[in-house]
């Protein structure tokens, strides 16, 4: 066991597709009287701390079950953040609270070593990092990242982002973790949809030169100083988000990033967004949004634009890359599809007969593994794209949209794909868009030009352009309705609209769960590669998705009301969990034996919808629903708050392929 590579090995295969299937209760840890609002491992995995609303912090064992160290922390108000400082030796335990302060204990002698009280509202994170010894961050609904020395004589911080400089005073930080394998890069959630990275050492150097430069103080309205130098910052965010801000806001649906974190080798971003869904962006491969609208003064040199510019000088194009929804000249000719493997046209056959049975998550989910298999065949994102188009939960138009143009990429000559894409881009609100890409399709493919299908959604398309519901009148907006946030204290700058219109799309996205009644829910990589993703949720579950599929693959019972916090061991297939309950859970995979598990939720897409459903319900419902009180419109059986689309919908969207 202790040979050379052993950890390696270990840690490379310490989660696997069996274990998942197994993965249950282990033990309940008490020992805290009030919710346990955050977890934390130490480096080497023998060490679990909690922080509660109790104003207490508890060290455990958690490999043998045992509470080691319990102390109040000083605070006056619920604990959110709690983080082992690096390098001190399990020593030094940071702690943030409601009470707007951040407090450094010493656990070998229990005291409280330094209290800092610098921000001026709730502390939701704290960020510690390997390779910055004795400093760590600190993220607060005051909207300010400060960075903290521990070497240092003065008891104080400073600010290192002032999130109120870009977005007015209403901003709140509420997350921030640092990438573990380049500790320069920090990134912070908020409220609102956009996730924000920052290289933490151009900021810094930019601050030196600042101080060093004779001129420093001196400066015209002309040659402003920016808070950030240029590339310090770049933003992510859900393509379609933007989009549904207005929408959103009327319904009083609240947008907010309630936890960020990096995968094991840092290339990719986690983020559970707060009133949406998990989603993962790339770091390596960026890619920009397929819908957004973009004033005309900000795009970049060498940035395709297909589409045309609106007479306020917005953008009102898809920001598409380089084969845009513009069809090529001329009449279709079939192209050649390439024939998949057996087995793989068995999947896709399950698939179409989940489909065929209106099981669209079904259909989802194998087309799905298929696509992971057969990244390059056309046809499966185009059957996809129609599964999902059915479905109609929050983002799916989006996802189908994204699918379509792949399938055309693939296939040029793809008719289904090139119809569902002027049908996504209507169900997105981009009518003019959806028009020209209907009269492309209708020159593309001539002799389904009159069909009952076309007809059906040239109808919808000119009678939407000629309404003047309120939607028009958002639309007359243009591009800052979809980019700025509403509100008297909400002053965007002209810095922040430049870095919002220069965001990069997500990956994958994850659906199932519902996070709308805290800001601290988490969501997690587990596996050292990364294999799956882990979210609380505020059914009182916990939901377990395949990352590279993005299906759902187990959901378990974490709490009596709601999971906010599941941090994965460094190194076991050992799950920390916890949430509303006064109690820490442990999970790992149960002995074979072990043939009862009550705490595994059989009907995944039961409770999945009924997420969904709580997700578009009013608030009042929600507030009733929870207080045991069952609401007509959430136990309906549509799901995603979207009307049903024309169902007469002739040969070219009806069936997948």
């Amino acid at each position: 066991l202790q040979e050379r590579g052993a950890l390696g090995f270990e840690r490379h295969y310490h989660v696997t597709d069996p274990f998942i299937r197994r993965l249950g209760l282990e033990a309940e840890l008490q020992g805290h009287s009030g919710c346990v609002n955050c977890l934390e491992w130490n480096e080497k995995g023998d060490l679990l701390a909690s922080g509660s609303d109790d104003q207490h912090t508890i060290v455990w064992d958690p490999l043998h079950h045992k509470k080691l160290l319990s102390m109040h922390t000083g605070h006056t108000a619920n604990i959110f953040s709690v983080k082992f400082l690096p390098h001190s030796g399990d020593r030094i335990l940071i702690t943030g609270a409601a009470d707007s302060k951040v407090h450094v204990h010493d656990l070998t002698v229990k005291e409280t070593i330094h209290m800092f009280g610098d921000h001026t509202n709730r502390v939701k994170r704290i960020a510690t990092a390997p390779m910055w010894p004795n400093t760590f961050w600190s993220a607060a609904e005051d909207g300010l990242i400060r960075q903290y020395d521990l070497r240092e004589n003065s008891k104080r911080s400073e600010v290192l982002i002032d999130l109120t400089e870009y977005c007015g005073q209403l901003v709140e930080a509420k997350c921030l973790t640092v990438n573990p394998q380049d500790n320069n890069y920090l990134a912070v959630g908020a409220n609102g949809p956009f996730v924000r990275l920052y290289d933490i050492r151009m900021i810094h150097n930019h601050r030196k030169s600042m101080k060093q430069s004779p001129s420093a103080g001196v400066h015209t309205f002309c040659d402003r100083q920016k808070p950030l130098p240029d590339g310090a910052a770049q933003y992510y965010v859900a393509g379609h988000l933007p989009v549904k801000l207005p929408d959103y806001n009327n319904r009083l649906r609240v947008l907010v990033a309630t936890y960020v974190t990096f995968s094991p080798d840092g290339t990719e971003l986690l983020v559970n967004m707060g009133g949406e869904q998990v989603y993962l962006f790339d770091l390596t491969y960026k890619q920009r949004p397929y819908t957004f609208l973009l004033p005309k003064k900000c795009h970049a040199a060498g940035e395709v634009q297909n589409g045309k510019t609106s007479t306020n000088g917005v953008s009102n194009g898809l920001h598409l890359h380089s084969n845009g929804f513009r069809l090529p000249e001329g009449r279709a000719h079939a192209s050649p599809q390439v024939e998949l493997p057996p087995y793989l046209e068995q999947l896709k056959q399950q698939a179409n007969e989940a489909f065929a049975c209106q099981l669209w998550t079904q259909a989802i989910q194998l087309y799905s593994k298929a696509v992971q298999k057969a990244p390059n065949n056309a046809m499966l994102y185009g059957n996809r794209a129609a599964a999902y188009m059915k479905r109609k939960w929050d983002g799916d138009h989006y996802d189908a949209l994204r699918d379509c143009l792949k399938a055309i990429s693939l296939n040029p000559c793809h008719l289904k794909a090139h119809f569902r894409l002027a049908r996504c881009l209507f169900e997105l609100k981009y009518v003019a868009e959806a028009l020209e890409c209907l009269d492309d399709f209708k020159g593309k493919f001539p002799e389904q030009a009159h069909s009952s299908a076309c007809d059906a959604l040239d109808r919808d398309i000119n009678a939407a352009l000629f309404s003047k519901s309120d939607n028009a009148e958002d639309k007359k907006g243009g591009g800052p309705i979809r980019l700025r946030a509403t509100g008297r204290k909400d002053s965007i700058s002209e810095d922040e609209m430049v870095l919002r219109e220069r965001s990069y799309d997500y990956k994958f996205r994850y659906c199932g769960h519902c996070n709308t009644t805290t800001d601290i829910k988490e969501a997690n990589f587990f596996g050292s590669n990364a294999q799956y993703i882990v979210s609380g949720s505020d059914d009182g579950s916990f939901f377990i998705w395949e990352k590279e599929t993005t299906n759902l693959v187990r959901v378990l019972q974490g709490d009596e009301s709601i999971v906010n916090c599941l941090q994965p061991h460094p190194s076991y297939c050992f799950l920390a969990t916890s949430g509303i309950d006064p109690v820490v859970r442990l999970w790992n995979p149960r002995p074979e034996s072990e043939t009862l598990n009550g705490r595994v939720v059989v009907d995944m897409e039961g409770a999945s919808q009924a997420n969904q459903r709580r997700m578009n319900a009013d608030p009042l419902e929600v507030m009733l629903l929870n207080m045991g009180y069952r609401i007509t419109g959430l136990t309906s059986s549509g799901a995603g708050g979207s009307d049903d689309e024309d169902s007469s919908e002739g040969q070219v969207q009806c069936r997948p392929s």
